[in-house]
């Protein structure tokens, strides 16, 4: 536990208490990097968070939920991933693949009382995440909250924290602000109001 991040440490032992037993997995925060370690030996796998950064597991968790099985028997959940530097095409790519898990990151995030962050996880290159992944994640989150079709695991831990965390926020309270318009300042000064901000 951090012994510094109150909210962090709730989300550990809450996410141990869903599944550990159930899924061989377990929340581990303070690592320099993520990284998700797949069971192996005898030992569960583990979801490596960075430092006390509460976005930082939340976004990790977004993953694992979206990952099927073959997936998380592998590590890291042999997903393909370049670091800092990726030039514009390849930034793209990495949109792809991130659409879901930041809309479930997005929805853990409200669930948890938690300000949500677009991650473009491309700083060097001075490239943000871009107006049509803003909308691709937006869109998916009203997906998923509308149609009550999160996955299964992210579902169970989303009602949980909320019930934790948010106890009085409802989908209605939610949905009007994510409605996304074709014009890119509507969509901006809608996002404003559900506490996002670009890193």
């Amino acid at each position: 536990m951090s012994g510094k991040a109150p909210k962090l440490d709730k989300l550990v032992e809450i996410f141990n208490q869903l599944f550990f037993q159930s899924e061989n997995v377990r929340l581990q925060i303070g690592a320099d990097e993520p990284f998700y370690r797949a069971a192996k030996g005898g030992s569960p796998a583990i979801i490596y968070s960075r430092e006390d950064f509460l976005s930082s597991a939340l976004h990790e968790i977004a993953h694992w939920c979206v990952a099927g099985v073959k997936r998380r028997g592998l590590d890291d959940f042999g997903y393909w991933y370049k670091p800092e530097g990726r030039s514009l095409q390849e930034q793209l790519e990495f949109e792809k693949v991130e659409v879901k898990p930041q809309a479930i990151e997005w929805a853990l995030s409200l669930a948890c009382n938690h300000i949500f962050n677009f991650s473009a996880d491309n700083v060097s290159q001075n490239i943000d995440a871009s107006a049509s992944f803003k909308k691709s994640v937006t869109e998916q989150l009203k997906d998923y909250l509308m149609n009550d079709s999160l996955p299964t695991r992210a579902a169970l831990l989303f009602n949980t924290l909320r019930q934790h965390f948010n106890r009085d926020l409802t989908i209605q309270q939610i949905l009007p602000d994510t409605l996304v318009d074709d014009r890119q300042e509507k969509y901006e000064n809608q996002s404003s109001l559900v506490g996002i901000q670009n890193v």
